[in-house]
């Protein structure tokens, strides 16, 4: 489960709990921590400069560069609806994909939001599987 280091616990607490239907597990406030879930999502969110942190390098924003978070939800509606009412701009507009995973394939519907410090979140509820048509079907090489 990843661990993300935040400018401040309580922006994060309000985003991830309060916008995106997380739940807190428990949190350590004299460390500005919080252990979050949502389903079999769980995530640590720990505040800068309290606490022990682990940083590699400078922490320009926005965070968490070159990576997403993916959240598997029953369905993408409620949380979508929550983020359009605080005016909480998308960082991709809700669509339906399928992945090809070997002889199958696999639907999602989903979209990707940024949480306060820039980490991007994918929340994604399954559509099902189906099977790949021959011509998309072709292995890579």
């Amino acid at each position: 489960m990843p661990e993300l280091l935040v400018r401040n616990l309580e922006a994060s607490l309000a985003f991830w709990r309060g916008l995106c239907g997380f739940e807190l597990r428990y949190g350590r406030e004299d460390e500005g921590f919080a252990y979050v879930c949502l389903g079999r999502a769980h995530v640590m969110l720990e505040q800068e400069g309290l606490g022990r942190n682990w940083v590699t390098g400078d922490l320009d924003g926005p965070r968490g560069r070159g990576i997403n978070f993916q959240v598997t939800v029953p369905d993408i509606e409620p949380t979508l609806a929550s983020l359009r009412t605080a005016s909480i701009a998308l960082f991709m507009q809700p669509e339906q994909k399928w992945y090809r995973t070997g002889d199958e394939e696999s639907g999602v519907q989903q979209f990707l939001v940024a949480d306060p410090d820039g980490y991007l979140i994918r929340f994604q509820s399954p559509l099902g599987r189906r099977a790949v048509s021959t011509a998309a079907a072709e292995p890579l090489s």
